[in-house]
């Protein structure tokens, strides 16, 4: 059975800095094609936060989160991260990680961790 669980949110002040863990299981974790992060507030559309391929060469990245959080694997532990710098308010969203074993499959997700920016 594929699981995925995230950890590593919590209350932060503007301007500082989370790393988020997804710890998976259930799968070839050096096999899956696509691993990455979305979040999502109350009230607004879900959004594509970064993605990393299988192989942890090949990144992408919303463009407002851009130059401030890096996304990678660690095929060892079977883990992905999301490092997060100056974290704003308007980042507050449940985080939630997801892994896509082929192209042509489905995407397995997380129950999520909740982030909060606030003063």
């Amino acid at each position: 059975q594929v699981q995925l669980v995230e950890s590593g949110g919590g209350l932060v002040q503007p301007g500082e800095s989370l790393r988020l863990s997804c710890a998976t299981s259930g799968f070839t974790f050096s096999s899956a094609v696509a691993m990455g992060w979305y979040r999502q507030a109350p009230g607004k559309e879900r959004e594509l936060v970064a993605t990393i391929t299988s192989a942890g060469v090949g990144t992408r990245y919303a463009d407002s989160v851009k130059g401030r959080f890096t996304i990678f694997r660690d095929n060892a532990k079977n883990t992905m991260y999301l490092q997060m710098n100056s974290l704003k308010p308007e980042e507050t969203a449940m985080y939630y990680c997801y892994v896509r074993l082929t192209f042509t499959s489905t995407r397995y997700w997380g129950q999520g961790t909740q982030v909060t920016v606030s003063s």
